[in-house]
């Protein structure tokens, strides 16, 4: 019983870091073309001022109150960027991507984190799982912008 359960806890721990380390791979890969300039113009979104803030800060002024506003802006963002991925999917073969849904369950998991870390842990933390976010936005908004790009060729 008790290897059983050893098991079970270290299948678990190695499937949380693989799932930890392909959202991070995904983050990092880089396109041709960076669509993500052109698509938060057109949508009026925020992500990209709040990721230059993030970088750039070493801390955030207002703090606690100054990050949940950010954080606020960025659901707004990623609310209306995976209603369009939905939308663009129905008229797709297959829907969204398996990379796709799994960052989707990446930002629900850094978005836990920020609310966990801003309210018990450093600041920092919190800081990272929301620059965590908005690249995820960041990705979900290029990856509007290639299908644009392919629908705007066809």
């Amino acid at each position: 019983m008790f290897v059983s359960i050893v098991i079970i806890a270290l299948s678990l721990m190695l499937f949380l870091y693989w799932f930890r380390y392909t959202c991070l791979l995904i983050l990092s890969t880089k396109t041709a073309k960076d669509y993500t300039t052109q698509v938060a113009a057109a949508n009026q979104l925020e992500f990209p001022v709040i990721l230059s803030q993030l970088k750039t800060a070493v801390t955030i002024e207002g703090g606690v109150t100054e990050m949940s506003s950010l954080q606020l802006s960025l659901e707004r963002d990623y609310r209306l960027l995976t209603g369009l991925l939905r939308h663009a999917a129905q008229f797709q073969v297959g829907g969204l991507t398996v990379e796709q849904r799994m960052l989707m369950i990446d930002y629900q998991v850094m978005r836990l984190m920020f609310s966990v870390s801003q309210r018990f842990v450093q600041p920092d933390h919190a800081r990272k799982a929301l620059s965590e976010m908005a690249d995820i936005v960041a990705h979900f908004a290029n990856a509007m912008g290639e299908r644009a790009a392919v629908a705007a060729k066809a």
